[in-house]
């Protein structure tokens, strides 16, 4: 396969920085373009959904997109080494926001970390390394939290 376009999914973990690292090293090799997507994920309202978005919540989304594209600056100048790189901050679940962009964003392979949950934890909170595997429409590279990069 001659990838072009590769989605590096992250958040702020060792595994994502684990991920980002495999994710340019496999843009370096194939020539390709990066995006760099992070997910912030919705807050749970906290008040009376009658009243709509509150001006304290809306500063909680506008602070964590502000964080959001802090961390992909971070990444990219980590990892990038003058990589052409998109910055990508989605407001939605994890799996989901990753299914979309990659979609939006045409990723010919989406590269992600595993925090590597097991037992009780993964059957509670699940994998979303496993699930966008499953429902992707590219490839994906899933990076386990062990692996040495």
């Amino acid at each position: 396969m001659n990838y072009k376009r590769i989605l590096i999914a992250v958040d702020n973990s060792i595994s994502a920085e684990k991920a980002a690292k495999a994710g340019y090293e496999m843009a370096a090799l194939y020539g390709a373009e990066v995006a760099l997507l992070n997910i912030v994920e919705p807050t749970p309202p906290i008040a009376n959904p009658d009243f709509g978005f509150t001006p304290a919540i809306i500063d909680i989304y506008d602070n964590s997109l502000e964080n959001s594209h802090v961390l992909l600056k971070e990444i990219e100048s980590k990892f990038g080494n003058d990589r052409k790189t998109t910055y990508l901050s989605v407001l939605d679940t994890a799996t989901n926001g990753i299914l979309q962009q990659s979609e939006e964003w045409q990723a010919d392979l989406i590269v992600i970390g595993t925090h590597g949950r097991t037992g009780l934890n993964h059957f509670l909170m699940g994998s979303v390394a496993e699930h966008v595997a499953r429902k992707a429409a590219c490839p994906v590279l899933i990076v386990p939290n062990k692996a040495e990069v």
